[in-house]
């Protein structure tokens, strides 16, 4: 049997399953978590304990057809600095219930496009966070930088503030792949923009690239991959594109006709997969790829390797905090999510609200199933002591969901006194065989290509 008829027998090229950021999975989450529960889970974090806190700017000057991001249009400066006003507030209401000594082993702004901020606005709302929470040592500032959006006046703010890790997203640097998805953005000037980084002094440089976007051939990716790799970033997500245009009205400009087959989406994963290991980054997890000396390949070996609603991370604080609208906040209680709209969520702060209106309270079940999930995903692999020590529960607990997954894809899985383990020719199945441990019925929600 071929490798691609093996992973074909389970469905790999017909299945739509989440890709496991979260347990259970934000489709999930209800109304019945708010604010009452958001201020009740931040008044109960630990004083003086590392925590993150991820910052969403919803604004783009263009919007990207392949983008499912809860993102909005602008081509002036008005409602980013009337959105700024609402974060600054939502800051002020952090600060009355936040505990002492907290500070932050993460902070991350992403978007949308958060660089589009002038200046002065990114220092207003940069000194509230860390006034609020400062940078815990060794911990890290990160910023989504677009290379169309960025000057020195911008990158000499972020940089004043304490960023020293920069994202650009580049998709593919092909012209025609990019004009397909109304994403213009030619090599020389991402290598401009990561050179300018570099010389303000920013040495951790993390890029995302997509795979099985319109109109991508193998020769089209290997292109592209080879000079990502010629920009030698810190960290690469080798993410497949999610065509959801039911969710995403923008994604209808792009003919699904244009798109790779799941086949030849899954070739052009592996062969992205082997430029990079070939240029020397370790593979992490089923997406990433890292220099062996950057934090998510020592977090990878090591086993400190986390999932998160970014992707991976080796951020290991309990907590983290969203800030701006549709962010989620994470805490050992559960999960609460802001408001989407941007009005709803501004209209909840103007009126000294905390904008949580969804949610989920974690249930005993929540934490096995999805500890086994998040070590699945991570390390291919599922250790029953390791994770019940983790939650203070007897291996045994385990036993019956290991030995249910193990029967569901016993030709692929090894199960022994440890666990399961996941054999490398097998790893794209990771997201179905998480399915397999998710106790919450997926169907309820589209969601993308498992592959």
């Amino acid at each position: 049997m071929t490798h691609f008829s093996q992973l074909a027998q389970f469905g790999l090229f017909d299945a739509r399953v989440p890709r496991y950021t979260s347990y259970p999975t934000a489709p999930h989450f209800s109304a019945d978590v708010g604010e009452s529960d958001f201020q009740q889970w931040v008044r109960a974090i630990k004083p003086g304990s590392e925590i993150s806190l991820y910052m969403h700017v919803p604004f783009c000057r263009r919007l990207c057809w392949f983008c499912a991001c809860r993102t909005q249009g602008t081509s002036s400066d008005a409602p980013v600095r009337a959105y700024a006003n609402s974060l600054l507030a939502e800051i002020e209401m952090l600060r009355a219930i936040l505990p002492k000594g907290v500070t932050l082993s993460r902070l991350h702004w992403g978007g949308g496009t958060p660089t589009l901020m002038p200046a002065a606005m990114m220092e207003d709302v940069g000194q509230a966070i860390f006034s609020l929470a400062p940078l815990a040592k060794g911990g890290e500032f990160s910023v989504e930088i677009d290379p169309n959006e960025i000057d020195a006046a911008r990158l000499r703010a972020l940089t004043g503030l304490g960023m020293n890790r920069a994202s650009i997203g580049v998709q593919d640097f092909d012209p025609e792949v990019q004009a397909a998805i109304a994403r213009t953005q030619p090599f020389y000037l991402t290598r401009q923009v990561a050179d300018m980084i570099r010389d303000a002094g920013v040495s951790a440089l993390n890029v995302d690239i997509l795979f099985g976007l319109p109109h991508q051939t193998e020769l089209r990716m290997a292109e592209s991959v080879m000079q990502l790799i010629s920009l030698n970033p810190s960290r690469v997500a080798l993410y497949g594109y999610a065509h959801v245009p039911w969710m995403s009205r923008r994604q209808q400009m792009i003919p699904s006709a244009d798109l790779p087959t799941a086949q030849e989406r899954l070739r052009l994963f592996e062969l992205s997969s082997d430029l990079l290991t070939g240029a020397g980054y370790a593979a992490v997890g089923i997406d990433h790829f890292a220099l062996p000396d950057d934090g998510m390949a020592r977090a990878a070996r090591t086993g400190q390797l986390r999932r998160n609603f970014q992707g991976y991370t080796d951020d290991t604080a309990e907590v983290l905090i969203g800030i701006g609208a549709s962010s989620i906040s994470r805490f050992p209680g559960g999960y609460a999510q802001n408001a989407s709209r941007t009005a709803d969520y501004t209209s909840a702060i103007q009126n000294n609200h905390f904008a949580a209106h969804r949610g989920h309270r974690f249930s005993p079940e929540d934490h096995v199933r999805g500890a086994m999930i998040e070590q699945l995903m991570c390390e291919f692999r599922i250790d029953r002591a390791r994770i019940a020590a983790r939650l203070g529960y007897t291996p045994a607990v385990l036993d019956d969901l290991l030995q249910s997954c193990f029967t569901a894809f016993k030709s692929v899985l090894v199960l022994d006194d440890e666990g399961l383990k996941l054999p490398k020719a097998a790893m794209p199945l990771a997201r179905l065989i998480a399915r397999s441990l998710d106790a919450y019925d997926i169907a309820k929600a589209q969601h993308s290509a498992a592959i």
